[in-house]
């Protein structure tokens, strides 16, 4: 059961990697979103009663025989509607018009020109007017479908934007969800508060109470354990779920073996010393570097480790007299990336520990509050649950922790020399006031061994890279652009106080192509 806002936008995906940003600009117009795959997008429609319908960008082309396409209800409704790029095609596809291969591709930077009023930019542009957009489209609508009318164009798009204003259906060739078309988010916050009707007063604290309400629904008089890595993820959803259920709950911290430098007390200390819940402290590292040994390639590393997870909360809920729920605090970045987030098209890009890896012997049910939000969210919600700033500012931690930050084998000798590498860099990332500037920072410990000289001596040692990212909600990300002056200090002081690397690489890589981690 999930509790449901009276306002509501549903997306439908249909493959684009960016359907994650229309979500986001529809949150921050304080309208609550959801994102579904368009073979389920009939049963979501039914489920949510959304007061309004946008059809994502994708890859395919409505041309090709197996083309995706939109459920007849969100036609049969009568709610307003909002084709982007491939949604914009399949709308007018599907209604009558028709698609075909453009003579002139639009990749990137573009402009339209305003030719007539909309509802959907009203307020915002003016008939005349040129404004940047940002296009990605290889196909274009050729006729449109019947009662709609072109109110933008660009030089690649006669039909950039067009509309029936009448039935309340907007066509849009370009991504207004993407930060290169600057009145984007404008114009997606007036389709959702001004044309769908929208109020816009969905707050974090309005999901705080409707997720306390789901909580005590599913859990009932059952007994929750929550896994706690001590990362802003899982304490906020350890502090939410105590507020629904008090001491039904109960948390576990896994100490694998896998932790930064000094992690483990620090994160102890830390949630014992703020909450009166209890916590149970499990050191299961000898597990976990044994069944690691011989593992190289992540995703049998990711797996590993969920399901050595799973044992230990199995064994803990034993002790506890049994427990019939498991709580973690996935987000929807970790959904997205191992799976569509109900099924859907998108492949998948690795499995998270706590998704993709979760066995299917598993004795307990999942609780979930915060699946559906993104890490600038969750440390929203943080906030409003009052958590402290050193769990909520807290950068993010991985699950599986060094252990995909170690490509290759994993042992203990490779972590400690990975610790005290990470350790040295956190620590001249902090000196110099950078740490709330940058969203991750990390160290990785290479399968790389490269011939080094200190003092008249020749090494053969391992290579350490550094990675630095700046990002909202992970979903996207820049490398943090350090002055060379910082990076030399750091790569000396590895070098120098850290047995067994002898070079030090800096990634420069953004994401996409790259992810933030390394595996």
């Amino acid at each position: 059961m999930t509790v449901q806002p009276t306002d509501s936008i549903l997306i439908i995906d249909f493959g684009s990697q960016v359907t994650q940003l229309i979500a986001r600009r529809i949150r921050e117009a304080g309208v609550y979103s959801e994102i579904v795959p368009f073979n389920a997008a009939a049963e979501a429609f039914e489920r949510m009663q959304p007061k309004g319908v946008i059809f994502s960008g994708g890859p395919s082309s409505v041309m090709w025989e197996d083309a995706p396409s939109a459920p007849q209800i969100a036609f049969d409704s009568g709610v307003p509607l909002l084709g982007i790029c491939y949604g914009q095609q399949t709308l007018h596809q599907q209604l009558g018009g028709k698609v075909v291969a453009s003579d002139q591709k639009e990749f990137g930077r573009a402009y339209v020109e305003v030719k007539a009023p909309s509802a959907l930019f009203d307020g915002l542009w003016q008939v005349g007017e040129t404004h940047q957009v940002w296009m990605s489209h290889g196909d274009r609508v050729e006729t449109l479908a019947p009662g709609f009318d072109v109110v933008a164009t660009s030089e690649g798009a006669p039909f950039a934007i067009a509309t029936n204003e009448d039935a309340k259906r907007f066509t849009v060739m370009f991504h207004p969800e993407v930060v290169h078309t600057p009145d984007g988010g404008k114009l997606l916050a007036n389709f959702a508060r001004h044309i769908c009707g929208c109020a816009g007063d969905w707050t974090m604290a309005s999901f705080r109470d409707a997720k306390i309400a789901e909580i005590r629904e599913q859990v009932g008089s059952g007994r929750v354990i929550c896994g706690l890595s001590g990362g802003v993820d899982s304490a906020v959803a350890a502090v939410l779920i105590h507020e629904a259920i008090g001491e039904q709950l109960t948390c576990v911290f896994v100490d694998h073996g896998l932790m930064r430098l000094g992690e483990a007390e620090q994160v102890v200390s830390l949630f014992r010393g703020s909450y009166n819940i209890p916590l149970v402290h499990v050191d299961a590292s000898a597990d976990f570097l044994g069944g690691l040994e011989g593992v190289t390639d992540p995703e049998a590393k990711r797996k590993f480790i969920g399901a050595e997870f799973i044992n230990v909360f199995e064994a803990e809920a034993k002790k506890i007299g049994g427990a019939d729920f498991l709580a973690q605090g996935t987000l929807y970045p970790d959904v997205i990336e191992s799976v569509s987030f109900t099924g859907g098209p998108s492949v998948t890009i690795k499995s998270h520990h706590n998704v993709g890896g979760l066995p299917e012997r598993m004795n307990m049910k999942l609780v979930e509050p915060l699946r559906e939000l993104f890490k600038d969210e969750v440390r929203e919600l943080g906030r409003e649950l009052g958590l402290p700033e050193a769990f909520v500012d807290r950068h993010p931690f991985p699950g599986p922790g060094l252990a995909i930050r170690i490509p290759g084998e994993v042992t203990k000798e490779r972590c400690d020399i990975l610790r005290k590498a990470d350790a040295i860099y956190l620590e001249e990332i902090r000196n110099a006031g950078l740490y709330d500037a940058i969203w991750q920072a990390f160290a990785v410990l290479l399968p790389v061994r490269t011939v080094g000289v200190m003092g008249d001596y020749r090494t053969y040692d391992s290579v350490c890279a550094l990675r630095a990212v700046t990002s909202v909600d992970g979903m996207t990300a820049d490398t943090y652009p350090f002055a060379p002056e910082f990076l030399s200090r750091v790569a000396t002081r590895i070098v120098n106080e850290v047995a067994g690397i002898n070079r030090v690489v800096y990634d420069y890589t953004s994401k996409p192509p790259g992810t933030i981690e390394w595996e």
